[in-house]
């Protein structure tokens, strides 16, 4: 193979950006050094792996940038795949282009217990170079796209890997930094191996009716050129199908079909002005009916990623919807390539862009603070998945300050996204000048003002609602840091009501706790019992690490019993926080609950007409429901029968319960005046089919006069004894009783 027709491309390309000689010359050198490295290896495709830092390259001009990336493209693998020394690197082509290579060669050959602990340390070392080089981020992108070009040689289960792994991390991060092109080609690719049916079945159907769509396509476009043509407005104006991933994700959030969707197409409108951009749109709203709700000015607020168009949705010809964009020349440049572009006009200033500290680009710092808060590769890559590269919402402080937010956060999210203080200060919030709950969603453009007193204190049932793992993240760590002996003891108090007192006390002696504090990297059981105590950990992880002790076997399921099956998908709204089930009420899956936030205990689960609930404060409560994911766990109930004294009845209900798949936990029998025996059964159900099920199978026995289920007695020190069941029921447990 000659040396150099290879690079003829990206040198015609270099020559047409008006590169400097001395430069293109620079990274022909790379080229060539790097063609000489990876000499005699291939690709799995057969290919010359020359071949990849070339198409690598290729990508990277298209986005223009700087020489110094250009060289790092073509040797971004010698020194994971060549016996080259950083040293070299450094002689021949300098500090700035080593710093790149390293910044994207993957782990050596350092220790990790799995795959995806090493896999995750990759990404966390990518994610913190990243925050202090944009063009690392660059030389990655292409890299991955170009792998995910020629990702049809892979074996089936690799491709549905990295597929996965390119649509939860890559294409994300392409589109947070505006990168569309790559972003774009990035999720298509990623839909044909993770679902390809769908893939291909969506890329007949636009074939199929691209040509109606382009005839209709057509005459709108001819007659906004008419109209434009008229005002004196050069303008540049094309029509588009939106990309596959684009149409089938639109498909699946709204459970629609493919004919049901009308913007498949896109209509582009470019000028020279901003102003322009409105005279546009003026003129397209004068001819073609805007459809109510669908216009978005992304001009005067851009997204996070400096994306800025006029959107608007129209009824085109023919009577059908169309999306029309307007936008400037440069504006479309940095919808192109996004933070590539941004960064070529700082370089041709006097500020140097490498290092992203511009406001827009604030969250990649939050890559660097992350790293600080999670204590595993692990944790950080989901934090950075969820908080920074899902759908995003932006809000302002009253001064204007501008923050983004994951959709669905919260203004408790917001404050902690201005500063951990604020969070932990925080006590209320202002959307828009008026009051809101603390759990209230976002919109893009509210504008919040958060509530602070003098104090942190911060509510353990905020990580009910907060999305964000910062939030959540400094919350535990404030219920961490204070109260240490209270937050042992309510782990303690809860573990020991889910094993009972003797389970409880056998791990103790045999020294269980602290076997299973080491295994989940606690110093100590009373750390473990700490974590449990302010939410870090839950009863469920704990209990599945315990070995079942020598007294519970062949007790039945003494040791998992009862509401003990409990686990974090049980109830919807309690998400990583303790609860319990009120043994008041005894809740049961298929019934109206209410989560009561306590001192000690995190939250107890009362059945909504508990009369319990008239005595406590509406702001203690919360909106909770069971999940449905409740198959195979059980829970405790009492049920009362009144019977004819008769010998063997006992007998005959037992047998009714065990009939439905039911345990008796207890029961006790006694004898009423007039010769009526009364039963009190204590049962295992997983929900309340269950339990009617079983009162009906008990009242069809003969000489069974009433079967009903009852509360277990109670009373505190403010609080009376129920008075016969008679204790007013309060309704509406979200308002004080009057």
């Amino acid at each position: 193979m000659s040396e150099k027709p290879l690079f003829e491309d990206i040198k015609r390309i270099l020559i047409e950006q008006n590169r400097e000689p001395a430069e293109i010359e620079e990274i022909e050198k790379a080229y060539l050094f790097a063609k000489r490295l990876h000499d005699g290896q291939y690709r799995v495709s057969e290919e010359p792996y020359i071949i990849h830092p070339v198409e690598v390259a290729k990508i990277l001009v298209g986005l223009k940038v700087d020489s110094h990336t250009l060289e790092a493209a073509f040797l971004h693998d010698i020194l994971e795949d060549t016996d080259t020394q950083p040293e070299e690197i450094e002689k021949l082509f300098g500090k700035d282009v080593l710093t790149l290579v390293q910044g994207v060669t993957k782990l050596g050959k350092l220790q990790f217990k799995s795959k995806e602990e090493r896999q995750a340390e990759n990404f966390r070392r990518l994610f913190i170079a990243m925050a202090s080089d944009i063009r690392i981020v660059f030389l990655k992108l292409a890299d991955r796209l170009h792998n995910m070009r020629t990702l049809n040689f892979m074996t089936a289960p690799k491709q549905q890997k990295i597929a996965r792994e390119t649509l939860d991390i890559f294409a994300p991060l392409a589109n947070r930094l505006g990168i569309y092109k790559i972003k774009a080609e990035l999720e298509d690719l990623s839909l044909r191996y993770l679902e390809p049916d769908k893939y291909f079945e969506i890329a007949r159907l636009v074939s199929q009716t691209k040509a109606d769509r382009e005839a209709t396509v057509k005459i709108l476009i001819d007659k906004i050129s008419q109209d434009v043509k008229k005002a004196g407005i050069n303008a540049q104006i094309t029509g588009r199908a939106k990309h596959y991933y684009s149409i089938y994700s639109k498909m699946k959030r709204l459970n629609i079909a493919f004919h049901d969707l009308y913007d498949i197409t896109a209509v582009r409108v470019i000028v020279d002005t901003e102003k322009e951009c409105y005279e546009v749109l003026g003129l397209i709203h004068s001819q073609f009916k805007p459809i109510p709700g669908r216009f978005k000015d992304y001009i005067a607020m851009p997204k996070g990623n400096m994306y800025q168009s006029l959107h608007t949705s129209v009824i085109g010809p023919k009577t059908k919807p169309l999306e029309v964009q307007i936008r400037t020349w440069e504006m479309h440049e940095v919808a192109e390539y996004g933070i590539a572009a941004h960064w070529r006009y700082k370089e041709k200033g006097s500020q140097k862009a490498n290092n992203p500290t511009d406001m827009q680009f604030s969250w990649m710092r939050k890559l660097v603070e992350y790293d600080k808060d999670m204590t595993s590769a692990e944790d950080y890559v989901n934090s950075v998945k969820l908080d920074l590269f899902s759908d995003q919402v932006f809000a302002f402080t009253p001064n204007g300050d501008v923050f983004d937010l994951p959709v669905n956060a919260t203004p408790v999210d917001f404050a902690y996204r201005i500063h951990s203080e604020v969070g932990n200060k925080t006590v209320g919030a202002l959307i828009n000048g008026r009051i809101a709950q603390l759990d209230t969603k976002l919109n893009n453009g509210d504008i919040v003002e958060i509530l602070t007193s003098k104090t942190p204190a911060p509510r353990l049932d905020w990580l009910n609602f907060v999305v964000t793992k910062q939030a959540s993240s400094k919350i535990k760590q404030w219920f961490k840091k204070n109260n240490r002996e209270e937050h042992i003891d309510v782990g303690k108090n809860n573990l020991e009501h889910e094993l009972t007192k003797a389970v409880f006390d056998e791990y103790t002696k045999n020294g269980e706790f602290d076997k299973v504090a080491k295994q989940m990297n606690y110093v100590s059981a009373e750390d473990l019992f700490a974590a449990l105590g302010y939410g870090e950990t839950t009863l469920n992880k704990v209990i599945n690490k315990l070995k079942k002790p020598e007294s519970t076997r062949g007790v039945g399921e003494n040791f998992h019993g009862t509401s003990r099956k409990k686990s974090e998908k049980d109830i919807i709204g309690l998400e990583g926080l303790m609860y319990s089930i009120a043994k008041c009420c005894s809740p049961i899956p298929g019934e109206p609950i209410v989560g009561v936030v306590t001192r000690a205990k995190g939250v107890t689960v009362h059945r909504m007409d508990c009369p319990m609930l008239e005595h406590i404060e509406p702001e203690r409560l919360m909106d909770i429901k069971w999940s449905g994911d409740n198959t195979n766990r059980t829970y405790n109930t009492t049920i009362r029968v009144e019977t004819a004294e008769k010998i063997g009845l006992l007998k005959d209900i037992i047998a009714a319960v065990s009939d439905n798949g039911t345990n008796i936990t207890y029961a006790s029998v006694k004898s009423k005046s007039g010769k009526v025996g009364i039963i009190e059964l204590g049962i295992e159900l997983d929900n309340i089919d269950t339990l009617k099920k079983v009162i009906l199978s008990i009242q069809a026995i003969p000489d069974v006069y009433s079967v009903k289920r009852i509360q277990t007695s109670y009373s505190t020190p403010n609080m009376p004894k129920r008075n016969n069941g008679k204790a007013r029921h309060n309704k509406n447990p979200k308002k004080k009783s009057s």
